[in-house]
């Protein structure tokens, strides 16, 4: 497993809300939804896309979106439009005054607006991301991604607009996993474009040295690391391997796998049935206690008090 495997394995779909969106000009939402990520392909027509204070961009047929949340947003047929329709959490919206609007927009199985053959049309996913791994994907991802038409070529789109247009068992489980695999393309495409501008961990994969023990580190986090046995494995001496992790990563090996670990163990301690004792052994901790010591140095508390907080929320 890559690191950006690794990333994206945690932010998975589970009962996503997915909409066609289907509007005749003119028209104005404000997101104040708080989904930390969502993703959004343009159908037909165009819309922009802005937040208090920023330029408005323009998205057009072919491109897709990815908005990072959970801050409130703007989409529109126009830049600066006041908005009419205002979007909360769970699927629910409103007029400015407070009138709900969800039945009256409602157009058929999972679609949404006010004409059916408006002009502009996108489908819209929302992630619902809790835990440590997903907000290390979210930190990599600037507040709006777009990719232009054809910087990403899959057949996703109509296949998840296919789906979207029928009702049958088993839906939402082909549906979440047809918007992670849209997610997954349009990320790693993003950050092929991206440049220097895309994460260090990422760029580095494409070195055959750090690249090697970066997926070392990420197939098998329990396994007792050293800068001496990721050297070995990847061929070079310790202080080559802990200068070129450095340099291409910012960090050294045995800090990332720190990093790294302490992840994995919060997202595992959200988990009901989760143990301290079964978390340290799954991300490489000999005891609980060397887990508990690690753990509060870095996140200011004990991984007992960090799954009580994280059930209680």
């Amino acid at each position: 497993m890559d690191a950006l495997a690794g990333l994206l394995d945690g932010p998975r779909a589970r009962g996503a809300l997915l909409l066609r969106t289907v509007l005749d000009a003119p028209w104005s939402m404000r997101v104040q939804d708080r989904a930390p990520l969502t993703l959004v392909a343009l159908l037909r027509g165009h819309a922009w896309v802005w937040r208090n204070g920023e330029e408005p961009v323009r998205a057009d047929a072919g491109d897709i979106l990815l908005v990072r949340g959970p801050d409130p947003y703007f989409v529109a047929d126009v830049p600066g439009r006041r908005p009419d329709i205002i979007v909360y959490p769970n699927g629910r919206c409103a007029t400015l005054d407070g009138r709900p609007l969800h039945d009256a927009l409602m157009l058929g199985v999972r679609t949404w607006g006010n004409d059916p053959d408006g002009a502009h049309q996108m489908l819209v996913g929302t992630y619902q991301m809790d835990g440590e791994i997903s907000r290390r994907l979210l930190e990599a991802l600037p507040p709006l991604v777009v990719m232009p038409a054809g910087a990403v070529d899959t057949p996703l789109v109509g296949l998840l607009g296919a789906e979207m247009a029928v009702d049958r068992p088993g839906q939402q489980v082909m549906l979440d996993r047809l918007l992670d695999l849209l997610l997954i393309t349009v990320v790693r495409a993003w950050f092929d474009r991206a440049g220097q501008a895309a994460p260090a961990w990422y760029r580095a994969h494409a070195d055959p040295v750090v690249g090697r023990a970066l997926r070392l580190i990420h197939d098998d986090p329990a396994h007792p690391w050293t800068v001496a046995s990721l050297a070995a494995r990847t061929g070079v001496s310790r202080a080559a391997l802990a200068r070129r992790f450095a340099a291409l990563v910012g960090e050294p090996p045995m800090t990332y796998l720190t990093g790294w670990r302490l992840a994995l163990a919060a997202d595992l301690l959200r988990e009901p049935d989760a143990t301290v004792e079964g978390v340290a052994r799954r991300v490489g901790y000999s005891t609980p206690f060397a887990l508990s010591a690690a753990f509060k140095r870095v996140r200011g508390v004990s991984p007992r008090e960090f799954r009580a907080r994280a059930l209680a929320g």
